[in-house]
């Protein structure tokens, strides 16, 4: 019923790594299988999974499921590692913006983060400094996405 995956294509060609995607999905679907599939290669991560956890240095700072993470990702580290995806357009690519993310921007040895849910089933590790902008750029972008 479950099947602990961790870097199960990252050694693979690329056409190989569709194949097991598709079988791992088809696999899904036809037994009930749920997959705790452990990944650096989030353009595959988004392929597989129905929730999305990223983690940085070993602490969980985003949790949500797969499409609202990866339109709406909130914690800096995981914008980092959306931004970071090749995009297979070069008019696109030329012009995409990349997120670096800086650890040092977080006081949490003064303001100590918590789980917060920031959307419905979205939570994100975030003091209460951080926790207002979060919401302010999540509203905005989604005010942004409406019109």
């Amino acid at each position: 019923e479950l099947i602990i995956a961790d870097e199960p294509i990252s050694a693979l060609d690329v056409s190989i790594r569709a194949q097991v995607i598709n079988l791992m999905n088809a696999l899904k679907r036809t037994m009930g299988l749920t997959y705790l599939f452990i990944a650096h290669d989030l353009s595959v991560v988004r392929f597989i999974t129905d929730r999305v956890a990223v983690i940085h240095r070993g602490r969980l700072v985003e949790l949500a499921e797969t499409e609202e993470l990866y339109e709406n990702p909130v914690h800096p580290y995981t914008r980092s590692l959306l931004s970071a995806i090749p995009v297979p357009n070069p008019r696109v690519e030329r012009h995409r913006k990349v997120f670096y993310y800086d650890p040092t921007v977080h006081d949490y040895d003064t303001n100590p983060p918590s789980w917060v849910e920031i959307a419905p089933e979205h939570w994100v590790l975030a003091n209460e400094r951080e926790l207002e902008q979060y919401r302010r750029e999540y509203e905005e972008r989604n005010r942004q996405r409406a019109m």
